[in-house]
């Protein structure tokens, strides 16, 4: 669980590293993920595509 400290009633200011914290933890990412059912096949397919799409990046450097 994310929690943030307000400190001297400054709100917008906790507010703002709530939302900073939440986006790293990576709950909106999941959340996108498990809106709709995928295959374990399409998963794993869509994993390995990711794998040579990053393949290539890092060997064009």
């Amino acid at each position: 669980m994310t929690r943030v400290v307000v400190k001297n009633g400054n709100v917008d200011g906790a507010f703002k590293k709530f939302k900073q914290k939440v986006a790293k933890s990576g709950i909106p990412s999941e959340i996108r993920e498990r809106q709709h059912y995928e295959k374990p096949g399409i998963k794993r397919r869509k994993k390995i595509e990711e794998a040579r799409k990053n393949n290539k990046k890092v060997s064009r450097d």
